[in-house]
């Protein structure tokens, strides 16, 4: 077991306040710079990929998961009473256990990293889905511009589903630090660019050859940007991008849900990679 062991039966104790405002706070941790991961999914994949916790907190009502290597691990446990736990998290049906980590600060974007890049997205659920595929899918790198939803708050981490603990997590980017950017960039789009499909059968046929003018046989290294669930993406990135993808859509729905998009473009670039 951890070293140091602290039971907490006050709701006024300050770590109590802190898990409380971490988990009910979406923005919290860039102001702590400590993230709080709730229940034994995402405390085990934080494990997994070697993360270890400052603090592991669980209930005293289930302290048979003290036995957990993720809280064995931490450099700190916390038991806390039950009622302290329902009122801290911020789920339906409260977990027995979370850690508390501490995230890199000032992270700079890796230019030649395979990379997925999020403009103003706002919808927890979607970001979290993307953040999944792209874990999924092989890339290693997540870059988001400034307005873009908070990636490190409880509903984007759940949505994840541990994606984010395989992921480098750039937040609050600007777009002057895309510039220097090694891979092409991909912008989606509904209307404008060529077919996924058609870059799919382009890009096999061109294997073994390469064409810093031809983006179809570029797929399998797209950075692609995705963008705000009604806006799109902004006319500056527009600029940037070296290519323009689109999605066939023979039931004629005008437009795909932004998670559903980035897992057919990220499948289609790591299918291209392998293939």
């Amino acid at each position: 077991m951890t070293s140091k062991t602290e039971v907490i039966t006050s709701r006024d104790n300050p770590l109590v306040k802190e898990l409380r405002k971490l988990a009910q706070d979406g923005a919290a941790y860039r102001k702590t710079g400590r993230v709080w991961i709730e229940g034994e999914h995402l405390c085990d994949a934080a494990q997994a990929r070697g993360r270890q916790a400052d603090i592991a907190v669980i209930s005293d009502q289930k302290q048979h998961l003290a036995r957990m290597e993720c809280a064995q691990s931490a450099a700190k446990l916390v038991v806390i009473a039950e009622a302290l736990m329902r009122e801290i998290s911020g789920l339906e049906s409260p977990a027995a256990m979370g850690l508390v980590l501490s995230l890199p600060q000032d992270m700079p974007i890796e230019a030649t990293a395979r990379s997925v890049i999020l403009d103003r997205l706002q919808d927890p659920g979607n970001a979290g889905s993307i953040l999944r595929s792209a874990a999924a899918f092989g890339y290693k790198q997540i870059i988001a511009l400034k307005s873009t939803v908070a990636l490190w708050s409880p509903k984007v981490l759940r949505a994840g589903m541990g994606a984010h603990f395989s992921l480098r997590i750039v937040e609050a980017a600007s777009i002057d630090q895309l510039k220097d950017f090694k891979l092409p960039l991909a912008v989606t789009s509904s209307h404008r660019g060529e077919f996924l499909h058609e870059l799919q059968a382009q890009a096999s046929l061109s294997k073994g050859e390469h064409s810093a003018q031809d983006a179809s046989r570029q797929l399998a290294d797209f950075a692609y940007i995705f963008g705000h669930e009604g806006q799109g993406v902004i006319d500056e990135l527009e600029a940037l991008a070296q290519a323009h993808v689109r999605i066939a859509q023979p039931g004629g729905q005008e437009s795909l849900n932004v998670a559903a998009a980035a897992a057919i473009c990220l499948h289609a670039s790591a299918a291209a990679r392998v293939s």
